[in-house]
């Protein structure tokens, strides 16, 4: 296994307020997981942090999203410290954060090579900005990364996509809403929503997955873990509660798996809110489950 870094983007910057005058609480995430011990578990060689630009909650004029010209500085810094991890043959654990820091790995990625997504989440975020009420990129960020939307972010250093439509997976949707899943139904992406994953197996998705990134050569993938793809009574602390999801032994029977590829070259993990599991109940359970199959399977 290559070294492990573990990378902090405590940024909020692709979502909406939860309230007027409140940023969102992910940007606690990174201390609130060390608070929990995943760095402990982790034992990387290094841990890495980079702060994000001031939060607003005003859209830009140009592309109508939250934050836009300070996601496009935060991604430029992002890339170039993933690039220079990945050049130096290391493992970026990221920590979020919410999905917008996605954008940043993304571009680096694109300038090592030609590189895989696997994007596990329980919505696609592959929706036009047309369709967005908040603006919040973080609900478009499979979207972006493909080079769908506004050309100011999703062509950052003139290297859109940063990933090919084509080699992106979009695993574990649960927003069964036709015109939010016509997106992404019609894009070139492969999107197994969580029913689909169900009635396929989850050992046959991720053989099929992994069978693609060989037969295309691929340089190798990413893995987004949005933890509102859990079960909703096992990860309530997110900021788009949906009914249903994955239970813990689906999530470790997955993972595992991928966990398990050579070619798995990063994961980032977003969205879990602090502030919305105050006695850290949901988080303890989280940190043990993904460290024990991470080391398990990496080791």
């Amino acid at each position: 296994m290559k070294e492990i870094c573990i990378v902090e983007f405590p940024s909020n910057l692709g979502l909406k307020e939860p309230q007027s005058g409140k940023e969102p609480g992910v940007k606690k995430l990174p201390d609130w997981l060390w608070k929990h011990n995943l760095h402990k578990a982790i034992d990387p060689k290094n841990i890495l942090r980079l702060d994000p630009p001031k939060y607003s909650n005003i859209r830009d004029t140009e592309t109508q999203i939250l934050n836009a010209n300070s996601l496009v500085d935060y991604a430029r810094e992002q890339a170039y410290l993933i690039n220079n991890l990945l050049s130096q043959n290391k493992f970026p654990f990221v920590l979020g954060g919410d999905c917008s820091i996605l954008l940043g790995p993304a571009i680096a990625l694109k300038q090592k090579g030609n590189y895989g997504l696997f994007y596990l989440d329980g919505h696609t975020d592959f929706m036009d900005v047309s369709l967005s009420e908040t603006g919040g990129i973080g609900g478009m960020a499979a979207s972006i990364v493909t080079g769908n939307g506004p050309e100011k972010l999703t062509n950052i250093l003139n290297l859109s996509p940063y990933i090919k439509e084509e080699n992106l997976w979009c695993v574990g949707n649960r927003e069964y809403d036709d015109e939010y899943e016509d997106e992404i139904r019609n894009s070139s992406a492969t999107y197994i929503s969580l029913h689909e994953l169900r009635k396929q197996g989850i050992i046959n998705c991720i053989k099929s997955f992994l069978s693609e990134v060989e037969n295309k050569n691929l340089d190798g993938f990413w893995l987004h873990i949005d933890v509102d793809v859990l079960n909703d009574s096992i990860m309530p602390c997110v900021d788009s509660r949906t009914p249903d999801g994955l239970t813990y032994e689906e999530f470790n029977e997955l993972t595992s798996y991928l966990f398990q590829s050579k070619k798995l070259s990063g994961l980032e993990i977003t969205i879990l809110d602090p502030d919305l599991d105050p006695t850290g109940q949901y988080t303890k359970d989280f940190v043990t489950n993904i460290t024990r199959t991470f080391i398990s399977f990496t080791n």
